[in-house]
């Protein structure tokens, strides 16, 4: 078994681990940090809409020998707006301005016919107009917030209202973090992005359903024993499922990172950028916040209610009697000996081992001693 594997079948018998939840704040103070620097760059520099969005025109030229700066110099100085040129990889380049109308659109086609040395009837033109931008932003809002109401109702009913508000959380969290990610490097926002955020949404979704999946099996009839506080459960249930969120996430990860980094940087296919930095972005995102923000949020709801802050004071009280007897493992002493803390007919721990050291049982000279032996006197 390799090393990683170990781990894992290590973590998921619980035989090691780390305390998630008992570090919670310091990864919350991280996120909130995170939060704060997005929330800014969208105030100080806001989003770079594409012209889907603000309306403009694509210009798309034959093949040319003419550099990305030339035509850039060229169309700019045209328009009078900033352009964004990219070269494709047949030779031809497409020219995008955003901010013109149909008049302006003619003039800059013929200047950068001129330029080019080709007929202006080969530059084929495009003009996006503002309000159909203004609708396709309208319904990608409108699909998030549709997308956001069902998993709440979902988790509600699968899980509980509790889990349902944490993964809310944690997917405002992850989209906050992109978006500002795309105020921060500049990058275009067109459709590709608002697909590639709605896909996030998902995955993001689906890792924070496997550890509650993992907790509700764990935390099942957890007032019935007294050797773990649901935080603790909480706790284990991240461990155990950790490994799997780091295989899915790494996995996922390298292929977006070619889109990004070989495809968008090295290839200069820039096209690929507005998709593949929101998954990017947006699965790194999702899997931290389902380990570090959506299940410790949980575990902060649910020691909140009376039966759980009742169960804890349980626990500690027999871990510190079991101290008090001597229990070096630090480990919970048999249940009949709380038998005023633990009903008669309580179910043994949902997790973990039985611990505690087993009763020694009498030997026959023990159980012989006392008895009559049959002899008369």
């Amino acid at each position: 078994m390799s090393k990683l594997g170990n781990l894992g079948a290590r973590l998921y018998r619980g035989e090691v681990g780390y305390d998630f939840i008992g570090k919670r704040f310091i990864w919350y103070g991280v996120s909130v940090l995170i939060t704060i620097t997005a929330v800014v760059a969208l105030a100080v520099q806001g989003l770079n809409m594409g012209i889907e969005f603000k309306g403009g025109a694509v210009f798309t030229t034959p093949k040319t020998s003419a550099s990305v700066q030339e035509l850039t110099d060229v169309a700019e100085e045209a328009s009078g707006h900033q352009a964004i040129v990219q070269k494709l990889g047949n030779g031809t380049a497409r020219i995008q301005i955003a901010g013109v109308d149909v008049k302006k659109s003619a003039e800059i086609k013929q200047a950068i016919a001129e330029d080019i040395d080709v007929p202006a009837k080969q530059i084929n033109a495009e003009l996006v107009g503002p309000s159909w931008g203004e609708q396709i932003a309208n319904k990608a809002w409108t699909g998030c917030i549709v997308f956001m109401i069902l998993c709440v109702i979902y988790l509600a009913i699968a899980f509980e209202w509790r889990m349902a508000v944490a993964a809310l959380v944690a997917l405002i969290h992850d989209i906050t973090i992109t978006v500002g990610i795309y105020s921060l490097v500049g990058f275009e926002v067109t459709p590709g992005t608002v697909i590639g955020l709605l896909t996030i949404l998902g995955y993001s979704l689906y890792d924070t359903v496997v550890v509650f999946d993992s907790l509700k099996e764990g935390s099942k009839d957890i007032t019935k024993q007294t050797r773990y506080t649901y935080s603790e459960i909480a706790n284990k249930s991240i461990n155990s499922t950790l490994v799997r969120s780091i295989n899915t996430t790494v996995v996922a990860l390298l292929p977006v990172a070619g889109l990004l980094f070989i495809g968008g940087g090295v290839l200069g296919a820039g096209m690929l950028n507005d998709i593949s930095l929101s998954l990017f972005v947006g699965l790194a995102a999702g899997a931290y916040s389902s380990i570090f923000i959506a299940t410790p949020l949980v575990a902060d709801l649910k020691e909140r209610e009376p039966a759980m802050k009742a169960l804890k004071k349980r626990v500690l009280a027999k871990r510190a009697a079991a101290a008090a007897k001597g229990d070096s493992t630090g480990e919970p002493v048999d249940a009949d000996e709380f038998e005023d803390e633990v009903p008669a007919d309580a179910a043994p721990a949902v997790v973990g081992p039985r611990g505690g050291a087993s009763r020694p049982q009498p030997s026959a000279r023990s159980r012989g001693k006392g008895r009559p032996s049959g002899k008369r006197r």
